[in-house]
């Protein structure tokens, strides 16, 4: 509307429309964006498939054993597909706001999540440091949980050989706080903000999983924002990031 002329409440009237038409016209243009993403990331794997159905049924020599290494690639690619899937709606859900509200620990969440990444930690060679020490929070346990699964995870995968993660969680004037910092490739300060992006990542050479799209942290933002939690991140001097998510003070609800 862009009004002119003195500053009454008609002015300010068309400014307050004026600011609301500007979020609502970045809001559809980031979901235009994120649209056009997901439909990328969902295609390619289509045409690989594709391609390598169409390869075995042109070739007149196809053996069984060539359709079923054919197959066992198929395969391999719908389930890249269903995680990607299973990402998106997780996103989905969490930028939808929060299902349950009650009393979580962060501490229990995390010890946990750690004991089922066991595994991975002791083949990448990662060596982790934890100091868990309750953590309260309301909020929903679902959502939560996958916040903590994806700091962790993105903090195992995105990070060096012989690397190191810390895991931090405690009570800063009565609200719950959660600290992942890992080793890692230089972050430009500039750049820290991007991998918090759908389907951004700070270095696509670097990753080492098939079911790496992007989305990994911006469903954690996406969590913390629907639990109206802070959440910053910094690059650490000699590599890798810090990522701190501080939620609402907790309040002691009785049944």
């Amino acid at each position: 509307m862009a009004l002119g002329g003195p500053q009454d409440e008609l002015k300010e009237l068309g400014d307050t429309l004026d600011d609301l038409f500007g979020r609502l016209d970045a809001a559809f243009d980031a979901q235009r964006h994120f649209v056009a993403n997901a439909s990328h990331e969902l295609r390619t794997p289509l045409t690989a498939e594709r391609t390598l159905l169409q390869v075995a049924l042109d070739n007149p020599d196809t053996t069984i054993g060539g359709w079923r290494c054919t197959a066992e690639e198929v395969l391999a690619s719908t389930d890249e597909q269903a995680r990607l899937i299973e990402a998106l709606l997780a996103l989905a859900s969490s930028e939808s706001g929060l299902n349950g509200n009650e009393p979580v620990d962060l501490a229990a969440i995390v010890t946990s999540t750690l004991a089922g990444l066991q595994h991975e930690i002791d083949q990448l060679g990662i060596h982790l440091e934890d100091v868990t020490t309750p953590a309260p929070l309301n909020g929903d346990p679902l959502l939560v949980e996958r916040l903590v699964a994806n700091l962790l995870t993105n903090a195992l995968r995105h990070n060096i050989a012989d690397g190191r993660v810390e895991v931090i969680t405690e009570v800063e004037d009565g609200k719950a706080v959660l600290s992942v910092t890992n080793t890692g490739p230089l972050i430009p300060l500039a750049e820290i903000d991007r991998p918090f992006q759908p389907f951004q990542r700070l270095d696509p050479r670097r990753a080492h999983f098939k079911n790496g799209h992007g989305l990994g942290l911006s469903i954690v933002r996406a969590i913390a924002t629907a639990h109206q939690a802070n959440i910053s991140a910094h690059p650490m001097p000699d590599g890798g990031f810090s990522i701190r998510v501080v939620f609402p003070r907790f309040t002691f609800t009785s049944s």
